[in-house]
Formats: C-alpha cells, sequence, structure tokens
C-alpha cells in the first residue's frame, strides 16, 4: 500500500495536551466533555483547538502547526482562557498529569465514539484502565525518507523526554514505585510502546499493508508507538510524554523534542551518524526512566557504556543551544534546567502527598495549572 507522508515545513511545531475535568470539592474526575464541547461549538463554532478523548472526563488541547514553541504556547493559552467559562459553569477545574492519583480507573467514563467503543471491546480489562494523559509533539520533516532514521535518534533519547515529563507516580490509591507508571499501562493497548519498524518507508508502508492484511490493525493511526511518523501530517510525532501540569513544562518538552528532530536533521544534511541503540537497550532505558525517572543511569552507547540520566539531560540541553537559538526556543530549552533543579512533576506530586491520603497531590495540581508554572 502506498503510505502517503503529507507536505510539511521542516522543523514546525504543533503540541496536543490531554487534560482531566475535575471537581474542585471531590478533587475526582468529571465526565462532563461532551457538555462543555457541545456548548463551546454553539459560542466558537471554528474555533479547532479543543477535541474529545477516550475518556467523558477529558479534553484535548490542540495547537495550530507553528514555527516556534511560542506559538504553541499562545495557542494552549487562548484555547484555556476559551474554555475557562465553560468549565467553571460546570462547576470544574483543569489539571494535567499522567493520572489521576486516587480514583479508580476503571470507574471512569469511555466516550459515546464508535473508535473507542470497539477499543474497550476488543481490549477488555485493560481497555478499562486508560485513566491515562499525554502531551505529544509533531515536529515537521520535509523528505519522507528523513522520518526513519530522525525516529531512530529520537528513540536514543527517549529516557531524556520521557522522565523530564514524567508525572504519573500514584495510580489507584498506591505509590507505584515509578516516576512514569502511565508508560506501563499505556502498553498494554495492542501495538503500543517502543516501535518495531523497518529500515526505510517502502518496509514501513509493506509492514502497515501486512498488518492490516493480517487483521492486526484497520489504519496506521492504530500503531500506538511511542514515536511514531505521522502522515497525514507531515510530521515524526513524539508520544511517551505525560501531560504535563502546567504551561511552562509544556514549553519544555516541546522545546527539547523540536531540537533534537533538527539536529538530527541537519546531521542528516551533512552526512553525519546520528545516535542509535540497539533496541535491547532501548527498552532498557524505557524501563529505568519510567522506574526511576531522573534519578535513573542509562545505556548511552552501542557498547553499554552508561551515565546519570540527569547529567546527560544537562549536557544534553548544551548541546541543542545553537539549534534552539536558530529555532527561536533557547528561552524555552532553558526552562529544562528549573525542572532539573526543582523538579519534576513525579517529584513535586509525591512532596506534596499527605500522609493520609492523596487529596493534597490535586490541589497541588490544580495550583499547577492557575500558575502556569511548577509550584514549591
Amino acid at each position: 500500500m502506498s503510505l502517503r507522508f503529507a507536505a510539511s515545513a521542516r522543523s514546525t511545531i504543533g503540541v496536543e495536551w490531554e487534560l482531566q475535568i475535575i471537581d474542585p470539592a471531590t478533587l475526582r474526575p468529571m465526565p462532563c466533555a461532551p457538555e462543555i464541547l457541545a456548548e463551546l461549538a454553539r459560542a466558537h463554532p471554528a474555533h479547532g483547538r479543543i477535541h474529545a478523548e477516550m475518556l467523558r472526563n477529558t479534553l484535548e488541547l490542540v495547537s495550530r502547526p507553528r514555527r516556534t514553541v511560542a506559538g504553541c504556547a499562545e495557542d494552549m493559552g487562548i484555547a484555556l482562557d476559551m474554555l475557562a467559562p465553560f468549565v467553571e459553569a460546570h462547576g470544574a477545574v483543569l489539571v494535567g498529569s499522567g493520572t489521576h492519583p486516587f480514583v479508580s480507573p476503571a470507574s471512569q467514563d469511555v466516550s459515546e465514539s464508535e473508535r473507542y467503543g470497539v477499543l474497550v471491546d476488543r481490549t477488555q480489562y485493560w481497555g478499562r484502565q486508560m485513566l491515562i494523559f499525554g502531551t505529544h509533539v509533531h515536529v515537521g520533516v520535509e523528505d519522507r525518507a528523513k522520518v526513519l532514521p530522525i525516529g531512530e535518534h529520537l528513540l536514543a533519547h527517549l529516557p531524556h523526554l520521557q522522565s523530564l515529563a514524567a508525572a504519573s507516580p500514584f495510580w489507584d490509591g498506591e505509590d507505584t514505585g515509578y516516576a512514569d507508571n502511565r508508560a506501563w499501562i499505556f502498553r498494554q493497548l495492542p501495538h503500543a510502546g517502543l516501535p518495531d519498524w523497518p529500515g526505510d518507508w517502502d518496509g514501513l508502508e509493506d509492514l502497515t499493508e501486512s498488518m492490516m492484511r493480517a487483521g492486526a490493525i484497520k489504519s496506521f493511526n492504530e500503531l500506538r508507538w511511542d514515536v511514531r511518523p505521522s502522515p497525514g501530517f507531515g510530521t515524526i510525532e513524539v508520544r511517551i510524554c505525560d501531560a504535563s501540569s502546567n504551561l511552562l513544562e509544556v514549553r519544555a518538552i516541546a522545546a527539547l523534542t523540536q531540537c533534537l528532530v533538527e539536529s538530527a536533521s541537519q546531521r542528516l544534511d551533512e552526512g553525519l551518524p546520528l545516535a542509535r541503540l540497539p533496541r535491547w537497550f532501548l527498552a532498557e532505558n524505557k524501563w529505568r526512566s519510567a522506574r526511576y525517572g531522573l534519578d535513573a543511569t542509562i545505556v548511552t552507547s552501542p557498547d553499554g557504556e552508561q551515565a546519570p540520566l540527569r547529567r546527560s539531560l544537562s549536557a544534553l540541553v548544551t548541546e541543542l543551544e545553537p539549534v534552539a537559538r536558530r529555532l527561536g526556543c533557547a528561552d524555552d530549552l532553558a526552562l529544562v534546567e528549573g525542572i532539573l533543579t526543582g523538579g519534576a512533576g513525579y517529584e513535586r506530586q509525591r512532596r506534596a502527598r499527605d500522609d493520609s491520603d492523596l487529596r493534597g497531590v490535586v490541589e497541588q495540581l490544580i495550583g499547577e495549572m492557575r500558575a502556569g508554572c511548577p509550584l514549591p
């Protein structure tokens, strides 16, 4: 089959941010997304920036394709302002996190969508556990021949992105011991997790055709990989990141992703090698960063050399600073160091935990959304 890759300007960027609708009194999710979206559509019929998701307690904010991270952040800010009166009218607030810390995941209502109904019917128990929320970043690639090599480069840096965004230590009232428990829940869906792609685009088309012929998938979008091509947008998409609790962290994650893609694209233009690790090491790194977050020690070379992730991430930011200046996101990339110093989402959530329950965690998340930045 032909998998058409849409035209896309190099290193343009788009962001998708999944948010929970929360009752500020009970601190539990509210299944009122369909009502909010219907009211929003009547008032702003052409907004196009706020979408439904799998669960009725979730709204997804989507930026336009932009040249800069700042442009995406502007779109997100406009969407939040647009949503505010409709969310408030339902007595609700918005929260960003990889999971909800204490509600039972199976108790949440699924959206009235044939697509999601089929998914839950097919996946049964695990399909009913998808009380998870992510931040997805798309970066434009001007030549489809570059997409899979850039994807391999991103996979080698997956623990940097994953640990920076990790914000899901709690699940169903328990501290899982993981920084990013969302990653382990999501991989229970078919064809989720680390990609198993071939070496070139023709091979990807053959893989997609064979999986469709075997009835494994109905479309390419059912390949729910941590990093994947997005042919319809002409982008490479990073899907490993937990939903951030505030817009400042979204900017940091988006900038790191955009800079990694542009740096890889530039190296390809210059005939220089890209980072690449064997699948065994990629899987090990994903587990380590999910378990230990920024305190992980990760594999950094095909020979098995290792480095502390915090040190490796700080060095990566320094290396990417010239790229960030060219892309106009130097200030956004610099925010990564602030997260390293002040703590990632999972660290701040654990600090906010009360010995008796996890209500303080949700209150912290509400405060960070309102402030637009991490809170001490």
